[in-house]
């Protein structure tokens, strides 16, 4: 079974080299003539931990190969994965679904043998049926079949989730499009990952509703922390207590920022968009309450760091520790830190923001930031320290030794992931989100 990943973005390319890390014959297609180059030497257009590594050893084995030409991927394919993007529409929560049917509609004229296409892409629920009927036009005809096979890949732990998922869901019509998912995925379900085998449309739901959950999760205990804050609790002993409950569990119950990034922000926006589409706004109304938390978190975090300035931000010299909108990832996308990064500026503030991986990509959406590459010149002379993004180097900046190097020893935890009392004995002023 030989097998094609159609896009190379985040999804695609993981999951190419992951597919020929389990000894499959991969080739991967994309548009972009320069990304597919710097893939073929093992260059990833992105950060993720391990996946040049990964790249340059199943390379070298032959068994993975780029290209341009989706003339070249019908001829080679058995099976062919959709993993191109569903980005938010511009002016509206809907899903741009360009890229989907672009690559459904360019490849089925080519679809002159039996296959199965398998979409991965993050789609509203019933993409999977216009799909399918649109693939009757295939020159195979009834020899194409569609199953959907959604992702559920964290950043930062792409081939983790890849290699050994957590559970695997299958949309089928035919117990033959399930036998090769089987095939497929054989080390992963040996290991032990649940196989959830449904229909199309709930396997589109599994993805967004997945997310639409843990966004809630995530906004639930950052609507806490306000609660907090006016009180004088603790949210991260809040959150602690909560985990204990079964029923609730911890993960996903830190306050910070919030959510940000390709995933999470335009998937729940979409849930809603189909919702309306579909006569059920009012299934999915909370999202809307879910969005509105996440993004408001971010206002007050600038506003608690106008309060720590002293009332104004005006000439206000302020170090950022973090651009991307999670560690071990240079994700710019809907960055929670790089919107405070920005608000900041917009009241006057001095801004320089550093981060490990994403400096390049930020400077390409906010080229008139100051960025620095370290930690040390992002602190010299700074009046204010807001940790924006938990990356480890920041997460383990000894407090006493970055004491000299600011003019004033005020911290802004914006992700709760600092000691705060290692901070406020090494004489700075700390706060947390929802802290005491």
């Amino acid at each position: 079974m030989r097998i094609t990943v159609i896009g190379t973005g985040y999804l695609g390319a993981v999951h190419a080299a992951c597919l020929a890390e389990l000894g499959f014959e991969v080739l991967g297609v994309d548009s972009d003539p320069a990304k597919v180059a710097a893939l073929q030497i093992g260059q990833p257009p992105f950060f993720e931990p391990g996946l040049a590594d990964l790249l340059t050893r199943v390379l070298a084995t032959g068994r993975l190969q780029f290209t341009t030409s989706l003339t070249e991927a019908a001829d080679f394919g058995d099976v062919h994965f959709i993993c191109v993007g569903t980005p938010q529409l511009p002016g509206s929560n809907a899903a741009d679904l360009t890229q989907v049917t672009g690559a459904i509609a360019a490849l089925t004229p080519l679809l002159t043998r039996p296959c199965l296409v398998i979409g991965k892409s993050t789609v509203p629920v019933g993409t999977a049926s216009n799909i399918a009927e649109l693939l009757t036009a295939a020159p195979a005809g009834a020899g194409v079949e569609l199953a959907w096979n959604p992702e559920f890949l964290r950043e930062g732990f792409a081939i983790e989730d890849t290699l050994s998922p957590d559970r695997l869901v299958f949309g089928i019509r035919s117990a033959q499009a399930e036998l090769t998912l089987r095939s497929i995925y054989a080390d992963a379900i040996q290991a032990g990952a649940p196989v959830v085998v449904t229909d199309f449309p709930t396997a589109e739901l599994v993805k967004v509703a997945a997310n639409a959950f843990l966004a809630t999760k995530i906004s639930f205990i950052n609507a806490m922390a306000e609660v907090c804050e006016a009180t004088g609790a603790d949210v991260t002993e809040l959150a602690d207590a909560l985990g204990h409950d079964p029923r609730i569990g911890r993960r996903f119950l830190n306050a910070g920022l919030g959510f940000g990034g390709g995933c999470l922000p335009k998937d729940i926006r979409a849930f809603m968009a189909r919702a309306d589409e579909l006569g059920v706004p009012e299934a999915v109304e909370f999202l809307r309450e879910v969005d509105s938390i996440n993004l408001r978190r971010r206002d007050r975090t600038v506003a608690a760091a106008r309060e720590l300035a002293g009332g104004t931000l005006v000439d206000v010299k302020v170090a950022c520790l973090g651009a991307s909108f999670k560690p071990d990832s240079d994700d710019v996308r809907d960055s929670p830190a790089l919107h405070v990064a920005q608000a900041l500026h917009a009241e006057g503030a001095l801004v320089r923001v550093t981060d490990p991986k994403s400096i390049t990509n930020a400077t390409d959406r906010y080229p008139h930031l100051s960025y620095v590459a370290s930690p040390e010149a992002a602190l010299a002379g700074a009046d204010l320290t807001l940790l924006l993004t938990e990356w480890r180097e920041y997460r383990e900046i000894d407090p006493a030794a970055a004491r000299p190097l600011v003019a004033k020893a005020i911290m802004l935890d914006g992700r709760n992931a600092l000691d705060p009392q290692a901070w406020r004995s090494a004489g700075w002023v700390y706060r947390g989100i929802g802290r005491r």
